[in-house]
């Protein structure tokens, strides 16, 4: 694509997407985007699976960092890649793209495992840190459709998922890219200039403090610009009901490029049903856009509706040799903890370079899928109780504190309510018999803010059957035939 190419269709783009502005309900100031609503289907949905594929897979060395840190002296990475594949000025992170060749890429293959799963909407990266767009762009030709696959696997995977009546959404990861191959310019590499809009490294920029709001030097105008032309063309080209950013978008300069993409992508997606933007820390006004906690949770349910994105690895998003998984029944439970506070859960895996899905990414999905087939009324659909827990189990509330299991006991106890009744989830049965849900207790004095309701059923979703149950001041006492698994166990109670 020459520089003339290039330069015209950022301006029809930056064109269209002022005149939708000024044409549509939302305008680019907090004040209008205030008016959204999160769409009815996504605040039903609690299961989503997140996809991290892309050139960083073929090394498969550290994480989908690999890009940034091969080029930082000293490094795991920096180390690996010399012995590996030689100098950096000689093979650096562009020469991977030929081998990423994702011979063994099956859309249809992948819809149906993340169906069986469970999930109900999926989000594949678009474009990660390291610039490599994942789909077809008339902005840049380091595309998987023009190079490496030569195919375009967003829209291709869309396709798919649609026919299972997935909900699709894409991650734009691209503002990080102002600083991501900067180290390369450090030592004598093929990071070099001279670089352009369009380059696979362009811009190469110093990198900062990443949690500095205002750290130089600050993202030019024309970076921004491309930016938010590559988000827009996602919409235009893919319609995504969920639009995922990471975490830099929270830097100073980004906030006016913000506003006009939501402001843009909010008035296009009321054409198909309304859109879904997730975000971190406080890159949004509250309330104009879906919060979002990286490998965390809150520690009470709240009144908003919310996300979190985790991973079925806890050492990276993308495939690596050796990754180290978390059990399916950890996952488990983060799920229904997460439900219970009126949250979703998107949950990564990392394909190979080849396209294939790892053998342990695949069991990990399909016992999250078996216990949700028998478990999912519990779920789907659900919203929180009067309260979201009991039991001597706190959550940590936060980032990155989902790495190693929770000591749940059969004294765990998370809540939902769908159908009329509530649903009250033991999180370790522990190969118990018998229960006691304090928070279901015959209460004599209805003034206080316990539950005083009537009971007219209790019963166990799957195999194991009720034989006794009977509420006292203590709690709901449940008797079941024979001795449970050591997963999530799930009471329906009934109520008048």
């Amino acid at each position: 694509m020459d520089t003339k190419s290039n330069e015209n269709a950022m301006h029809e783009r930056l064109g269209r997407i002022n005149e939708v502005i000024a044409n549509g309900r939302y305008k680019d100031t907090w004040e209008s985007l205030q008016q959204y609503r999160v769409p009815e289907w996504y605040e039903r949905a609690k299961f989503g699976i997140f996809i991290h594929w892309g050139v960083y897979s073929v090394p498969a060395f550290g994480s989908e960092w690999y890009s940034r840190n091969m080029y930082i002296q000293g490094s795991r990475e920096f180390e690996h890649h010399v012995k590996t594949y030689g100098p950096h000025k000689d093979f650096g992170y562009k020469d991977f793209i030929p081998m990423f060749k994702a011979e063994c890429f099956d859309p249809s293959e992948w819809a149906e495992l993340i169906k069986s799963a469970g999930a109900q909407y999926v989000v594949p990266v678009a474009e990660h840190h390291d610039g490599f767009q994942m789909y077809k762009s008339e902005l840049s030709h380091w595309n998987a459709a023009e190079m490496g696959p030569k195919r375009d696997v967003l829209g291709e995977l869309f396709d798919e998922c649609g026919r299972f009546g997935i909900m699709t959404g894409a991650s734009s990861h691209r503002i990080e890219h102002w600083f991501f191959m900067g180290h390369g310019r450090e030592f004598e590499s093929d990071v070099k200039e001279p670089m352009q809009r369009g380059d696979f490294y362009w811009p190469a920029m110093p990198e900062a403090d990443h949690h500095d709001l205002f750290s130089e030097p600050v993202p030019a105008r024309e970076f921004l610009e491309d930016w938010l032309c590559r988000c827009c063309e996602i919409v235009d080209n893919y319609r995504p009901r969920i639009v995922y950013f990471d975490w830099w978008i929270q830097h100073s300069s980004v906030k006016p490029y913000l506003r006009k993409f939501a402001a843009y992508y909010y008035n296009r997606a009321e054409e198909w049903g309304g859109g879904v933007i997730n975000y971190k820390h406080d890159a949004f006004a509250f309330g104009t856009a879906v919060v979002d906690i990286e490998r965390g949770s809150f520690a009470d349910a709240k009144p908003y509706v919310w996300q979190t994105d985790t991973a079925v690895a806890k050492n990276s998003w993308c495939y690596t040799e050796g990754n180290d998984y978390k059990t399916s029944v950890q996952l488990i439970c983060d799920l229904v903890d997460i439900v219970s506070k009126n949250g979703r859960m998107l949950l990564n895996i990392g394909p190979k370079a080849d396209g294939t899905i790892p053998e342990e990414d695949r069991r990990i999905l399909t016992e999250i899928g078996e216990w949700l087939a028998v478990n999912g009324e519990a779920v789907y659909g659900s919203s929180p109780w009067r309260k979201a827990s009991e039991g001597p189990t706190v959550t940590v509330e936060g980032q990155f504190a989902d790495s190693e299991a929770k000591p749940y006991t059969c004294e765990d106890f998370r809540f939902t309510v769908n159908n009329g009744c509530i649903y009250a989830v033991c999180m370790d049965p522990g190969g118990k018999d018998s229960f006691l849900i304090r928070s279901l207790a015959n209460t004599a004095d209805a003034n206080k803010p316990e539950f005083c309701g009537i009971i007219r059923d209790v019963s166990v979703l799957g195999s194991n059957t009720v034989t006794r149950w009977s509420r006292t001041a203590g709690g709901l006492e449940i008797k079941v035939a024979g001795a449970c698994e050591k997963v999530p166990l799930v009471f329906r109670i009934a109520v008048d």
